[in-house]
């Protein structure tokens, strides 16, 4: 599952101790292993190897360059959901025919860079949002590709934060207009209409959501094809889970054998858009003990990592194992494991049983590839921390830890 693993007390990475990585690095620090990425990846083209497909891995789950670089290595292309999004895919070397655009508040300048760069689709959104790309795309003097996202009104059984696929979700196209669309869309002049995308949500642990959507997408796709409307691309989206804590998510290679039989006759090429499931339980994020606090009702570790390095805990209540850099002598407390920032919601664990530490040690907040970073920020006006490829007996820094003038660029 991944490359994290205790050489007698001590944490590693692949072959390079955690501590030594914190200790010339400094913390908080991300800390990723490339065997992990790159076994992730295989596992999930493996999975669909019987038909023709793309992986796309979904930047937003974690788009350092390094990271983006590998996996186009692998072939791999990506997800994106904004212009900077689409700057870093390309400036990692992914082919533009294997980047999809989706999100719902693409720019005018956003959709004319990526006509430029001649992606292969656009997954979009909204009616006029299809207006507005065929409008650029004539301003160009170019077809736009494009998929329309269509919303299959299935549960995904996960948090309601990151539940894309019901009827109430912000996202795509309602499927019962989504055949009106597609004839609407096949009249414009500028618009080339290649594939069908969903997408129903993220951290999902069962195979079934999968299967319900892909169901109604496919009758979609026939639908289309009666009425003259051909589908090269069939894009399913992302959101297979990983483990957190308790969690039993299907591994890829058993949604490959849901699916492929589904869609293996109909000569479409199929997309996923893997993101946690790639780099999730690939990266960690390492935090020194700065203080041990006993309050009337609680016990606090505070650590020098925060909400703003880390926010899933704060924000979705989402749980990551916390385990010791280097084991102790096995004495526990019940504690909250809470950062420096000056918020009650501030925590990355809440009375968790965890082996006591005494300040100065360090912890490893696993599961932290996914969503770490990209979502952190400077609240507080806090440097946002290095991030750390370890590659066999090697690492890289792939990102420098933020300095205070880092802070104030571009400020007057």
């Amino acid at each position: 599952m991944h490359d994290f693993n205790y050489i007698g007390s001590d944490l590693y990475c692949e072959k390079v101790p955690i501590k030594k990585i914190a200790e010339e690095v400094g913390t908080p620090v991300y800390i990723y292993s490339s065997n992990t990425l790159r076994n992730h990846y295989h596992a999930f083209d493996l999975a669909f190897a019987d038909i023709p497909h793309i992986v796309c891995f979904a930047v937003k789950a974690n788009s350092n360059l390094s990271i983006l670089r590998l996996f186009a290595s692998e072939g791999g292309g990506v997800d994106i959901v904004s212009g900077g999004e689409l700057f870093r895919a390309l400036r990692a070397g992914i082919d533009p025919q294997k980047i999809v655009f989706a999100g719902i508040g693409k720019t005018e300048e956003e959709v004319s860079f990526a006509l430029k760069s001649n992606i292969l689709m656009f997954n979009v959104e909204s009616s006029l949002e299809l207006q507005k790309i065929n409008e650029v795309a004539g301003s160009l003097g170019l077809k736009a590709r494009v998929a329309l996202r269509v919303n299959p009104d299935i549960d995904p059984k996960t948090h309601p934060y990151i539940a894309t696929g019901l009827k109430k979700s912000k996202f795509g196209i309602a499927i019962s207009r989504a055949l009106g669309e597609y004839q609407i869309a096949s009249t414009l002049p500028n618009i080339e209409v290649v594939g069908v995308h969903k997408h129903i949500g993220s951290q999902i642990t069962e195979v079934g959501p999968f299967v319900a959507a892909m169901e109604k997408i496919l009758e979609l796709v026939k639908g289309l094809k009666e009425s003259g409307i051909e589908i090269k691309y069939i894009d399913a989206g992302g959101g297979l889970g990983i483990r957190y804590g308790e969690e039993k998510p299907p591994h890829p290679k058993e949604l490959g054998k849901a699916l492929v039989p589904m869609i293996k006759d109909l000569g479409c090429t199929l997309i996923f858009e893997p993101g946690r499931v790639l780099v999730g339980n690939a990266g960690i994020l390492v935090t020194k003990v700065l203080y041990l606090k006993s309050g009337e009702v609680k016990n606090f570790v505070i650590v020098d990592a925060g909400m703003n390095d880390l926010i899933r805990p704060s924000l979705y209540d989402a749980h990551h194992e916390i385990i010791p850099v280097e084991k102790q002598d096995g004495s526990y407390l019940t504690a909250d494991v809470v950062g420096p920032i000056c918020e009650s919601g501030d925590f990355l664990a809440k009375d968790r049983k965890i082996e006591k530490p005494e300040p100065g040690n360090l912890l490893a907040v696993m599961s932290a590839g996914a969503y770490g970073f990209t979502m952190s920020s400077n609240y507080n006006s806090r440097r946002r921390v290095a991030e750390v490829m370890v590659e066999g007996e090697k690492y890289t820094v792939i990102r420098k830890r933020e300095s205070y003038e880092d802070l104030i660029r571009g400020e007057e």
